[in-house]
């Protein structure tokens, strides 16, 4: 057994909300240890629909105060990390056998205005028989309305607040879960397993944050509280395909049961299409898309594009768990997306927050508020920063991506384009640490397929918590959607004898 010492903050949990107070709080002068037991976004935060968005759809439910929020929130991203999140522009087929034209200018006109938006363009209108963006829609939808929102790297926007922390004096433990947590007078300890050696390691913590998403109430009971049931699994499914339509622009469905899909350029020649609401029961690890899904899906994009792809052109699909606060709504589609703080505090002890529900949009403003809580606790912590601070990476001049992609071509001009873009929007600004000493393309080491390079999958390894091939493949990078199997069975194999000789 291994004592890590005591800290101010413990949380619980490596998603986009743990990281997020996580950061927060060590960036306000709190000592802070992060534990998470599988990889950094492995569950929720990595199965999103990549987008840092408003959420027009919740304005139908009310929704106004999340709605402002996010919308205010999706420039503060945009210029905090403008290598990970940047502008899309969506068009909105109009069908009016399922809003009237008017709901949706009304919508869109409060999306343009309740949260000041000062980077992105306006709404406006398209004809669809003259306009570009109408050539793969069905000839009869007649107009559109097209709208502004941003797409974000999921995974990467978790792993870079993870960079922070650590970069900031805070410790990051990855496939460590909480094995049990007791509560003295003034301080929580914590028993941890380290899975890979099967360490057991304790803690101290002044305060206990459980971010935990779908296993937030797995956490209380590990922490001996009473859990009422509060969480409401829904789960998300979504596929991708290639692309099938010219142009950047991504694309908002209305299907006839009122729900809307996006469909999402995606990884320069591929499609993201979803997502699905469906209530689930049983374990979130264990969530797969099923056949039903992907027929529903289709169906959608089938009703609109004149090319829609069919079953057999899915070429992978993903399935995330929503944990979202039960407010008792009979349509999953309707349970609220905001975030709800439960907090533990009994007279001279020790606090437990809890955080049910939120959205990756709203992750850093949750991370205030939770701090807002916990803030009687830490009479002597600072305020608010993150608003104005960049994630690693992303210190450009006036957010200018383009501007830095085309120094990064001038200043190394050996490397191929595809291989310098992927690298620009990954890492920003760290890719002098990746790149460190190398001068030709031959420095980048093996050749995996595509744009993929040993140099990288060394760094990720070293600098990011990468322990598993699939944590390169699918969360730190997407290089596995660009791979044929064999490409993939190499590098598995190469990965796994690395870390053999590193661990020996």
């Amino acid at each position: 057994m291994r004592d890590l010492g005591e800290f101010d903050l413990i949380v619980v949990g490596g998603g986009v909300n743990g990281v997020g107070v996580a950061r927060d709080a060590i960036g306000r002068g709190l000592s802070v240890l992060l534990c998470e037991k599988d990889d950094l976004a492995e569950g929720t935060s990595s199965r999103s629909g990549k987008l840092v968005h408003g959420g027009l759809r919740y304005l139908e439910y009310y929704e106004f105060r999340l709605v402002r929020e996010a919308l205010i929130e999706r420039e503060v991203l945009l210029r905090a990390a403008p290598h990970i999140v940047w502008p899309m522009r969506f068009v909105l087929p109009h069908s009016p056998e399922q809003r009237p034209a008017w709901m949706i200018r009304v919508g869109l006109f409060l999306y343009d205005h309740l949260g000041g938006r000062k980077m992105l363009p306006p709404t406006r209108t398209l004809d669809l028989a003259s306009a570009p963006e109408g050539r793969p829609i069905r000839k009869s939808f007649k107009r559109a309305f097209e709208y502004s929102d941003c797409w974000v790297d999921d995974a990467r926007l978790v792993v870079l607040n993870a960079v922070d922390i650590r970069e900031r004096g805070g410790t990051v433990l990855t496939r460590t879960p909480l094995i049990s947590a007791r509560r003295a007078r003034d301080s929580w300890t914590v028993e941890l397993r380290e899975a890979r050696r099967g360490e057991i390691l304790t803690a101290r913590g002044k305060a206990l944050v459980n971010a935990a998403g779908p296993w937030v109430e797995d956490v209380l009971r590990r922490a001996g509280r009473n859990v009422e049931s509060r969480v409401r699994l829904v789960k998300g499914s979504h596929i991708v395909t290639r692309k099938f339509w010219d142009g950047e622009q991504a694309y908002l469905l209305q299907h006839d049961d009122k729900r809307v899909i996006f469909v999402n350029p995606y990884e320069g020649d591929l499609a993201l299409i979803g997502t699905t609401d469906i209530p689930f029961d049983g374990q979130a690890e264990d969530a797969r898309i099923t056949e039903e899904e992907i027929e529903y899906l289709l169906a959608i994009v089938a009703r609109y594009f004149e090319n829609a792809p069919k079953v057999d052109d899915v070429l992978h699909a993903f399935s995330g768990v929503r944990p979202l606060y039960d407010d008792k709504a009979a349509n999953p589609s309707a349970v609220t997306r905001d975030y709800v703080f439960d907090i533990d505090a009994p007279k001279d002890s020790a606090p437990i927050l809890s955080i049910f529900g939120g959205k990756i949009t709203t992750y850093r403003k949750l991370a205030e508020h939770a701090l807002e809580k916990l803030a009687p606790f830490f009479p002597h912590m600072a305020g608010p920063w993150t608003h104005a601070a960049t994630l690693p990476g992303g210190n450009f001049a006036s957010a200018d991506f383009s501007r830095f992609v085309a120094e990064l071509r001038r200043s190394r001009p050996w490397l191929p384009s595809d291989v310098s873009l992927g690298y620009a929007r990954r890492y920003g600004r760290r890719i002098d640490q990746l790149l460190d000493g190398a001068n030709s393309l031959r420095d980048l080491g093996r050749h995996f397929g595509a744009s993929f390079y040993e140099r990288e999958a060394s760094f990720l390894a070293d600098n990011e918590w990468a322990m598993t091939a699939e944590d390169i493949l699918e969360r730190r990078t997407k290089h596995g959607l660009h791979l044929t199997a064999s490409q993939r069975e190499a590098f598995e194999a190469w990965f796994k004898s690395m870390s053999k000789e590193l661990a020996s």
